[in-house]
């Protein structure tokens, strides 16, 4: 699959990313992580994205990285395209990328680089750097400490030609039209705001009508009937479903720092398909925040 024919697929049709599976000793859980896959895969996601943000990238050993990819890739090769999530120092990255490409990964999700701040000028050589070390598809994810304008990313477009995507995890309204009005084609734009659902009639009427869900993790019918009803305009089933589940949830999802991925893989357990626990320095739900996601999802029916 050249970049291009990547760019085309993640254009149209709902993303996820699954959790990464850990043991009851917080090690990669590979038959778990399988099981997990092959529950996913046939739901009608156009792309996975395996050791994304949800699947805790930032806390998988360069070992454990290689095991996640080649797992997936292995699992989902006859069913749906699988891209890798890479980040970290510049020279991080790019091992990583290589060997995700390696492994017969699709194309990348290039996630924000370390902590460090860093000038316009500094965070496009990095981005770059790792497009022109590998030739699949790379999608860069603007969140945090990476923000990069309209005016380098014309520029990074004319020097990668396989720097095919831009994911949005900022929410700038100003700085996605001045994007989608200036690259116009040339990327798949995604809404990659945490629960993205939330946002996503508002991304559609800016022209990024794909997006990625987390909570197809463990609700993956109805996130497929949402992105489904955002598509064709159905907004009194979009009500319904946000008022039903995305508001309450995000009641929960919003009571700590990092609950956007434990609450996930506590999602994932109640659904049958426990992935174990979150890594440090992320924290599981409390007992009664888990209970209380349980009757939301209840509510959902059988996926």
């Amino acid at each position: 699959m050249n970049p291009q024919e990547l760019k085309s697929i993640l254009s149209s049709g709902l993303l996820s990313f699954p959790v990464t599976d850990f043991n009851a000793q917080g090690d990669f859980h590979r038959e778990g992580y399988i099981k997990r896959l092959e529950w996913l895969a046939p739901y009608g996601a156009s792309a996975l994205f395996a050791a994304g943000g949800t699947g805790e990238f930032f806390s998988l050993a360069a070992s454990e990285y290689s095991q996640v990819i080649k797992t997936a890739v292995d699992t989902c090769a006859n069913s749906v395209p699988i891209l890798a999530g890479v980040g970290g120092s510049t020279r991080q990255a790019i091992e990583y990328a290589q060997e995700a490409e390696r492994l017969g990964a699709k194309g990348l999700l290039l996630l924000p680089h370390y902590l460090t701040e860093a000038s316009q000028d500094g965070v496009a050589a990095h981005v770059e750097a790792v497009c022109k070390s590998v030739n699949i598809g790379v999608i860069v994810y603007n969140r945090n400490v990476c923000r990069l304008t309209a005016p380098l990313l014309e520029r990074l477009a004319e020097r990668c030609p396989n720097l095919i995507g831009y994911k949005d995890g900022i929410g700038d309204i100003e700085l996605m039209v001045s994007i989608r009005r200036r690259l116009g084609d040339r990327f798949s734009y995604l809404g990659g705001l945490p629960t993205a659902e939330v946002y996503a009639a508002a991304y559609k009427a800016l022209g990024v009508p794909v997006y990625s869900s987390a909570v197809f993790n463990f609700i993956p019918k109805t996130a497929m009937d949402f992105y489904r009803a955002i598509a064709r305009e159905d907004h009194a089933t979009v009500g319904k479903i946000i008022d039903d589940f995305f508001l309450p949830y995000l009641d929960i999802r919003n009571r700590k720092a990092g609950y956007a991925v434990s609450i996930v893989k506590a999602g994932a357990k109640i659904s049958g398909y426990d992935a174990g626990p979150v890594r440090t320095p992320l924290t599981d739900l409390l007992p009664e925040e888990y209970e209380a996601l349980a009757a939301l999802i209840d509510k959902q029916g059988a996926q």
